[in-house]
């Protein structure tokens, strides 16, 4: 049997201000910050894990903040929308509280579905779609109820510089299922229950550039490091040239940039976020690899205070 992903294990994107994010993803989307740590490559910035109650696979999306970085440009070569799944009969209250918090966004349709479409505070673009498939959220935070609250990634829009290759790559290696076409899009569907719809954008447009309010990569799920290995083979033998396997403490990562110009990751779903610091209080404290620790107090002297707050108008 060809082997298949379960779907997106994580999506990583770049932002500017540490706390703008922290108050966006935490404070608006009601997401758990489940690991703050820092970026392994570059330690004086902050890699920020946000997720359901414990990050599950499947439903993080994870931030690099680059006080002073330059603004990206959403294009080809990266991953245009990130879509965020909710529970049935959600939307309304989505609708009322983007509306009651000032942030604009639009109602769309594809696929038989709806989204509700928006942009961070470094203008990602993010959706919002109800999907009966995925674990319901455990963790409440400030004006979002568990009821209410996201349950993981729900998939991706990728825009492409060569879209019939990334299809190709997506059926032909990580072994998705093309399901259909609408709208300029094509959707391919893995078989995990989050993270598992991806689509298309059919026609290359202009090319993107990478910085603030971009996504850096897209990670497809690896069973444990032995199904790793075997990813690893298969990269190879459809023409790529992964990266050697490395140690992210939360899973163990290969790299590849697919022939569309996207930068695609293959991450193992354990050891997961649990392994350094309790379930109940995960993202409390600064989290270093053991190779950090002996400048612990250089690097946290150098990243600036973050705290997960309540908003004002969650307060009041």
């Amino acid at each position: 049997m060809t082997q298949r992903t379960a779907g997106i294990h994580h999506i990583t994107a770049f932002v500017r201000n540490a706390q703008d994010n922290v108050d966006f993803y935490a404070g608006v989307l009601g997401l758990r910050l489940v690991k703050k740590t820092v970026n392994f490559d570059a330690p004086e910035v902050y890699h920020l894990y946000f997720g359901n109650e414990g990050g599950s696979p499947g439903t993080a999306i994870t931030f690099f903040p680059f006080e002073h970085g330059r603004k990206g440009l959403i294009g080809d070569g990266q991953v245009g929308w990130t879509t965020f799944a909710v529970p049935i009969g959600a939307l309304p209250f989505w609708e009322a509280r983007l509306a009651k918090l000032g942030i604009a966004y639009n109602r769309t349709s594809r696929f038989g579905e709806t989204f509700l479409q928006f942009r961070d505070r470094d203008e990602l673009q993010l959706e919002l779609v109800e999907r009966e498939q995925g674990e319901l959220s455990k963790w409440s935070f400030g004006g979002v109820p568990a009821d209410k609250a996201i349950k993981g990634i729900g998939g991706a829009v990728l825009y492409s510089t060569a879209p019939e290759s990334t299809m190709r790559t997506l059926e032909g290696l990580l072994g998705l299922e093309r399901v259909g076409s609408e709208g300029g899009l094509v959707r391919f569907r893995a078989y995990g229950d989050l993270g598992n719809i991806v689509e298309v954008r059919e026609e290359a447009a202009f090319a993107g550039h990478g910085g603030a309010g971009t996504v850096h990569h897209i990670a497809w799920r690896a069973k444990n490091d032995e199904d790793h290995r075997v990813w690893r083979e298969r990269t190879l033998v459809h023409g790529f040239h992964p990266t050697p396997f490395t140690d992210r403490q939360y899973f163990n990562a290969i790299y590849f940039r697919e022939e569309g110009g996207i930068l695609f990751e293959i991450a193992t779903d354990p050891p997961g976020f649990a392994r350094d610091e309790p379930v109940e209080a995960l993202g409390e404290r600064l989290m270093l690899p053991e190779w950090f620790e002996p400048k612990r107090a250089e690097i946290e002297q150098g990243l600036p205070p973050i705290e997960v707050r309540v908003l004002e108008a969650d307060r009041t």
